[in-house]
């Protein structure tokens, strides 16, 4: 009997002990807001961000309470309790889903407080504030909670797992998660939305390069998630000629001088455009360099919608600021009828809301009491709703965040039905008799749920859509002081397919100090007819400028590489354009061909004189000496070799190129071999008069003549077979002279060219020779002098004319051989003629005559 009562009264010491312990701790937590429902959803939140002691923790009285200082209300977070309990009033309302059994609520505001988080959540597994680690002091609430939605960011979900996956209770994370952000061994990671990471990636670049932004700045969140965010795109922005000129991670602008003045305002100097990867609460302190940098024009291009709803600054000074950054934002319809239920919310509609007093307090300015430690609103709009609120303080539409909380409702909510028909099926019970099934019985449902997969499935991790549209979004500053989010283009990603960027360029206003749409580069793009001088990583964005080589453009700013213009163009002095060639031959126009055309004319007819001065006295003995017929022949070759160098002015064709070079060389040979033989019968001749001489004259004349004959078809010979093998042709020469297209004859085989001019050199030297040699014969008219002094002119000529033709291009080349042929003809009939003309002319008056021949 005693041990009875001893065991009783013990049993009895145990549960007082519990309740004095579930009633003794007097610190309030975050209290929560309750509502009803055979399953309960636990919701966590952050509506607010606060200053709160460190020596608070989980609410043990043995800590000094102090109050908590609010930095910034975040009004606009409001609205994702509104979404979860619109979807949950509205899954009440639909017998079918939940087998007439209903959904409640309890949720929690826990600010941006990892400590405050994992507070709560113990409050959720408790059923109570202040939480009671391992104690259930509310069976009614606890035992009907079945999953919880929250928070807002990795750090916050981190902790949230840290005490749900100790009673496997699912959570749903309606923020980005971090896989890798943990701090220690997790038992479970929370469920999370597709993260669309790539099409992200992918839109900010291809946004960049419309614009030719390639000098770009990156903010992220202090965690891993803004250190994986760095990796991936940086590796994709340089694979796309982008370059990253900073990389800084929030807080951006810390009080306590971890960054100076100096080094941001330098940073914002030389970076126009800053990619920040966030949502609003992982930038708080970013405000300050938003409203630094507006003065340098800085544009900011964010990675989700950012709000900045009644911040710790002037509202007109932050709308001002922030107009012209781009969002970007996962295109989600908007919830049917939730604008409508935006309209009703009231205080008095829901009067155990404890959160929207302080919301309905800071949108419609209303002052406030307290009564009890609750707060009242006091003259407050009787009618007020959040419909007629400005868009500085309240957006209407669905953010993409209370969209993912009101989803993620549906989907517990489909877990549940799922979950509840199979124990229908299987045990055949009263629906209405059906509990609130354990938490970890909804796992399953929920992994191969529409909301996303679970991140520790291996086979499934991240996996997104094979298509995936992004809005951008413009903030527009209006004249009011209130901002609107302007859509001005959308981005549609699909793996393995061609994405497609859209951008409406009149709905885009980048701020008063970016219009026009401003360059983003280290350096300025490089002038045309310069080239980029790659040195360092970045070379592509920091660079040097360098002119483009002669002969070498660049026809577009920023050209990494010079090219060279087509063949028929040429580059201008400032190598920034191709104009097209000048055709350049020696025609009869230039002023050096009329010189050249009138030189040949001119010495034509002075040949043509000299022949008919000859033909005229053809009896005299200075004409007869020497045989006057070769003097005849002579005289016409030499007015033919003038003749022929009129074919080489004008535009080259297959004609003149062929006709040019074998007349030349046929008139010359001609020409030479007369020479020869004049020089043959000035020796042979005088041993035909001497005494006992067998030769007579009638031989000497006739081997004259075959020496003429002979010399003219060797000639002809080799200028047969110089046709018969490669003849001359038209050609192009567009490298020699700049800017200029030269029409030419290819002389088809050098060597048959050269063999040509070889032979009349034979010719030349053979008459030098024997000329020189019979200079000296006593006969009264003997040419071997004037031979030798013409054939030295004739060599003279043709020995320059080798080395001054080769080194020549174009017009040069074909003047000099012009002149060539003008200057060796004029020295034959110079140093062979005139002295003759002049005797005949006059010396050969009749008393000279006389004279002369006594």
């Amino acid at each position: 009997m005693e041990l009875l009562i001893a065991f009783s009264l013990l049993i009895i010491l145990t549960v007082f002990q519990e309740q004095i312990s579930c009633l003794s701790l007097s610190v309030p937590a975050s209290p929560g807001y309750y509502q009803d429902g055979h399953f309960v959803i636990g919701g966590l939140f952050s509506l607010r961000v606060t200053a709160r002691d460190n020596r608070i923790k989980f609410g043990f009285n043995d800590t000094m309470t102090i109050p908590e200082a609010v930095i910034v209300n975040l009004t606009k977070n409001y609205q994702h309790i509104l979404a979860m309990v619109f979807a949950i009033e509205k899954i009440n309302k639909d017998p079918n889903i939940l087998f007439n059994m209903s959904l409640g609520f309890y949720l929690f505001n826990v600010d941006f407080s990892e400590t405050k988080a994992m507070e709560s959540s113990m409050a959720l597994l408790s059923g109570g504030s202040p939480p009671i680690p391992n104690y259930s002091c509310r069976p009614e609430k606890t035992d009907k909670l079945v999953a919880v939605i929250g928070g807002i960011s990795t750090g916050i979900s981190a902790q949230i797992s840290r005490v749900l996956s100790l009673y496997n209770v699912p959570q749903i994370s309606y923020a980005p998660f971090a896989v890798s952000h943990g701090t220690g061994v997790q038992l479970q990671s929370p469920y999370q939305f597709p993260g669309h990471t790539v099409a992200l990636y992918q839109g900010i670049i291809q946004l960049l390069l419309y614009f030719t932004w390639i000098w770009v700045g990156l903010v992220v969140p202090d965690d891993m998630r803004g250190e994986f965010f760095i990796k991936e795109i940086t590796e994709e922005m340089i694979n796309h000629g982008i370059c990253v000129a900073f990389t800084e991670k929030d807080p951006v602008f810390p009080s306590g001088g971890e960054i100076g003045w100096q080094e941001l305002i330098v940073r914002l100097i030389l970076t126009r455009v800053v990619v920040a990867f966030g949502d609003t609460h992982d930038f708080l302190k970013l405000v300050s360099l938003i409203i630094s940098g507006a003065i340098f024009g800085n544009i900011w291009i964010t990675t989700s919608d950012w709000y900045t709803t009644l911040l710790p600054f002037k509202q007109n000074r932050i709308y001002t600021y922030f107009g012209g950054a781009l969002s970007f934002s996962v295109h989600l319809d908007e919830i049917l009828a939730f604008k409508d239920f935006q309209r009703s919310v009231h205080p008095r509609k829901y009067p155990h809301d404890i959160f929207i007093q302080r919301v309905w307090s800071n949108l419609f300015e209303c002052s406030h009491v307290y009564e009890h430690g609750v707060r009242k609103l006091n003259q407050c709009e009787q009618n007020g709703s959040l419909s007629t609120r400005s868009l500085n303080v309240w957006d209407m539409n669905t953010s993409p965040l209370s969209y993912k909380v009101h989803a993620a409702v549906y989907a517990i909510a489909q877990a549940l039905h799922e979950e509840l028909s199979l124990r229908v099926n299987r045990d055949s019970l009263d629906k209405g008799e059906l509990q609130a099934p354990l938490p970890w019985k909804l796992h399953p449902f929920l992994k191969k749920g529409q909301l996303g997969t679970n991140i520790n499935e291996e086979n499934t991790v991240n996996q997104e859509d094979s298509a995936t549209k992004l809005d951008i979004f413009n903030y527009h500053s209006l004249q009011s002081g209130t901002k609107a989010q302007v859509k001005v283009g959308e981005f549609m990603f699909e793996f393995h397919s061609v994405q497609h960027l859209s951008l409406n360029d009149e709905l885009i206003n980048l701020g008063i100090y970016n219009n026009p749409i401003p360059l983003s580069a280290c350096k300025q793009s490089c002038l045309l007819g310069f080239r980029k001088k790659q040195e360092d990583l970045y070379a592509f964005c920091c660079y040097d400028c360098v002119p483009c080589p002669a002969g070498e453009i660049t026809n577009e700013t920023g050209m990494d590489q010079c090219f060279k213009c087509p063949e028929d163009q040429y580059a201008n002095k400032q190598r920034n354009q191709c104009l097209p060639k000048i055709i350049a031959f020696l025609s009869h126009e230039d002023t050096l061909g009329v010189v050249l055309v009138s030189m040949a004319i001119s010495l034509s007819a002075f040949s043509a004189m000299i022949l008919g001065l000859f033909i005229h006295y053809r009896d005299t003995p200075i004409v007869r000496a020497n045989n006057r017929n070769l003097s005849y022949i002579l005289l016409v070759s030499l007015m033919l070799c003038f003749f022929c160098s009129l074919i080489f002015i004008g535009q080259p064709r297959t004609v003149t190129c062929v006709l040019r070079q074998m007349i030349f060389g046929v008139v010359f040979s001609v020409a030479l071999s007369a020479v020869l033989a004049k020089t043959f019968i000035v020796v042979v001749a005088f041993k035909a008069i001497k005494p006992g001489s067998t030769l007579q004259m009638w031989m000497v004349t006739r081997l004259s003549n075959a020496i003429v004959c002979c010399g003219s078809i060797i000639q002809v010979c080799i200028c047969a077979v110089w046709l018969g093998t490669y003849p001359p042709f038209p050609d192009v020469d567009m490298q020699s002279e700049y800017g200029q297209i030269i029409l030419l004859c290819n002389e088809g085989s050098t060597l048959a060219f050269y063999s040509v001019l070889g032979y009349l050199g034979f010719l030349a030297s053979l008459s030098l020779l024997i000329a020189f040699l019979a200079r000296r014969l006593p006969d009264t008219f003997n040419e071997a002098k004037t031979i030798t002094f013409s054939m030295l002119v004739f060599c003279s000529v043709w020995i320059s004319f080798i080395p001054t033709y080769l080194s020549s291009t174009g017009k040069t080349m074909v003047a000099v051989e012009i002149f060539s042929i003008l200057a060796s003809s004029a020295g034959l009939l110079g140093c062979m003629f005139l002295p003759k003309c002049y005797v005949i002319l006059l010396r050969s008056g009749g008393h000279s005559r006389k004279k002369f021949f006594k």
